[in-house]
């Protein structure tokens, strides 16, 4: 008798469950598009709640995106703030250990998406920074360089594509809001921060690319964010480190910072992201940035340009704010947030103290300081946006479908288009392009038998790479490649740490070799501090150990030295000597691979500098190689015009 009951419970489990399963809603993705339905939900919904519920709406927390266990600490602490918080929204990031990001793999954001979203009483609005797409946080995922590519391609066609691909992806895994495009005019060669983030430094073309990025991801369901409004592109201060100055006038302003946000806006952009920055031409007030500005925020961004979108903060925890409310003051989380909420923001992110600015919020609303009513109006365009996406209908994404929707070949072959059009020769010295493959190998036979040149034997190609910590990533793909195509190269990882060390044998094998390549990985890091001329600096530019390097290098050998800046094009500007100099405006595998290209003459030049380089070249400026440089880099190709084969 029991064990025929037994079987008859497996037999109705085993038969359930997958009714439970094949029954799940998962979200269906389609133009974002607020609806009369859409609109009533978010209204209705309005209405039931409580105020400790408005505002838990109107706060963003972190969540990682990786393998977590339900009864993990880890998960636990975020499922807990999302429940007693009430929260409306988390971004989905990943940790650091020493410097070095600690990537996982869209399958684990996706079921952690849909992990947390089952702890939420509503829909949580899941926002990430996929400023370069999902392989700014994800490994396996297409490799899109950095926005001033983008720029040098002068196409806005291929950054509406790449929003559309973006889109895709994010929404296959459970991402709705992207924190892109970035609308700041980089006109300040010094900027730590924008640089390579920007499109450039021309208004128009910067705003054309905007746009253009708020179709593609719109069209294809994910949320835009034009950021760093008012402008945070002429700034030599990092606003994750300290209270950085944008010192133009209102004429300037008008005329630089402000046209891609006016073209944003324009374009349907869902949300604008509140800059850390003091603006004195706009807010007098010292002890206020653009963020807790009401002249800005409210006067400028919602009366004069007429937005009437998401307003959200830059991240509350970044110290160009924090510093304006000292630690040994009352609640200075909950002070900063109310502040920015006073000044017009619907959305504070990542406060640097959660339960300060729930309970600042709070707070300030019964008081009177905040009105009711501009929560609730606040707290309406959250459950909109949420709306517009159809959450409310259903959250969860089907993990069967990452897998079809996320790095498809054509995506990947797509982001590499986007390198290669976007690689630019500034400089050319005449001896060093183009360099010319190995022949093939025979094997077993013949002198090109060995794949190693013999013990002290100088090598015909030396590649010197250049980042900030030899253990990152950077510089292995290109490594790959040109012993793919040279297989006697040299390469040398450098970092600051080594670089002196180093030195004295890198110069010995420079001087010995046929051509010699520097490839600099160097762009815009969040609170990243260099040594430069003694002092600790905030800087995107190369280290006083490995700028010494550089220098000696070309002090010695600039005629046959090419010199790659994998990200910060404003490099040469520092090395005057430098006589072929190369921008790929980013250090993505994809624009790795690019440069090899270029050096072997395997592609026409497209690439035009989307910014100026004082001294070195003017915006637009591009060189081509004439048609006797460019050569397919086949095994055993001769080589012209008097170039020697790099064996």
């Amino acid at each position: 008798m029991f064990n025929s009951h037994r079987r008859a419970a497996i037999l109705i489990l085993l038969l359930v469950i997958p009714v439970f399963a094949k029954d799940e809603k998962f979200s269906k993705v389609g133009p974002v598009q607020l609806t009369a339905e859409g609109n009533k939900w978010a209204e209705k919904t309005l209405k039931k709640m409580s105020l400790e519920e408005k505002i838990g709406q109107m706060i963003q927390v972190r969540a990682y995106a990786d393998f977590q266990n339900i009864d993990s600490k880890e998960y636990k602490e975020v499922a807990d703030e999302i429940k007693r918080y009430h929260l409306g929204s988390i971004i989905v990031t990943v940790r650091i250990a020493d410097g070095l990001l600690l990537k996982d793999l869209p399958y684990e954001a996706a079921a952690l998406n849909n992990m947390l979203q089952r702890e939420s009483k509503l829909p949580l609005l899941v926002a990430a920074d996929f400023e370069r797409g999902l392989s700014m946080r994800l490994n396996e995922t297409p490799a899109f360089p950095h926005a001033m590519a983008f720029g040098a391609t002068n196409d806005p066609k291929l950054e509406e594509k790449f929003a559309e691909i973006t889109a895709q992806e994010s929404r296959a895994i459970g991402v709705h809001w992207n924190f892109y495009p970035v609308a700041d005019v980089n006109i300040n060669p010094k900027n730590p921060i924008i640089n390579t983030r920007s499109f450039g430094e021309d208004p128009q073309a910067v705003a054309a690319m905007v746009a253009a990025y708020v179709k593609g991801s719109r069209d294809y369901g994910m949320l835009s964010t034009a950021k760093h409004f008012p402008g945070h592109g002429d700034t030599a201060t990092d606003s994750h480190l300290g209270v950085a100055m944008v010192s133009g006038d209102i004429q300037r302003l008008d005329s630089v910072e402000l046209p891609p946000f006016e073209k944003a806006v324009e374009a349907g952009v869902d949300s604008v992201m509140i800059a850390h920055v003091t603006i004195p031409a706009l807010e007098p007030d010292a002890d206020k940035v653009a963020t807790t500005s009401h002249k800005i925020v409210t006067d400028l961004l919602k009366d004069k340009m007429h937005f009437q979108g998401l307003i959200v903060t830059d991240a509350l925890e970044m110290h160009g704010l924090t510093r304006l409310y000292p630690e040994n003051g009352p609640n200075p989380a909950g002070r900063a947030a109310v502040d920015a909420v006073k000044a017009g923001n619907d959305m504070v992110l990542l406060p640097s103290d959660l339960d300060g600015a729930f309970t600042g919020l709070v707070q300030a609303v019964k008081s009177g300081e905040i009105p009711q009513k501009q929560i609730d109006g606040s707290v309406l365009k959250v459950l909109r946006a949420k709306a517009s996406l159809g959450l409310y209908k259903a959250r969860l994404v089907d993990l069967e479908q990452v897998s079809h929707i996320v790095s498809r070949p054509e995506s990947l072959d797509f982001a590499q288009r986007v390198a290669d059009t976007a690689v630019t020769l500034v400089r050319d010295s005449g001896q060093v392009l183009p360099i010319v493959a190995s022949p093939p190998r025979t094997p077993g036979t013949g002198t090109n038998g060995s794949a190693y040149p013999s013990a002290g034997a100088g090598a015909p190609l030396v590649a010197v790479v250049i980042t900030d910590d030899v253990r990152s990533e950077y510089g292995r793909v290109l490594e790959v490649e040109l012993r793919r195509r040279a297989r006697g190269t040299k390469v040398y990882l450098i970092d600051s740490s080594i670089a002196a060390a180093m030195t004295s044998e890198i110069l010995e094998a420079a001087k010995q070799a046929q051509k010699v390549i520097v490839a600099a990985y160097v762009v815009p890091t969040a609170a990243k501090q260099t040594v430069v001329n003694g002092q600790l600096t905030n800087t995107v530019g190369l280290s006083d150990a490995t700028g010494n390097l550089m220098q000696q290098l070309l002090d010695m050998a600039a005629a046959k030295t090419a010199v790659i800046a994998m990200g910060n094009p404003y490099l040469a500007m520092n090395f005057p000597a430098v006589q072929t100099y190369i921008c790929t405006y980013s250090n993505a595998p994809t624009s790795e691979r690019s440069a090899v290209k270029l050096l072997f003459g395997e592609m026409q030049l497209k690439g035009k500098l989307p910014v100026s380089l004082p001294g070195i070249a003017d915006r637009g400026f591009g060189l081509e190689l004439k048609p006797e440089e460019l050569r397919v880099a086949a095994a055993g190709s001769n080589a012209t015009s008097g170039a020697a084969q790099i064996q």
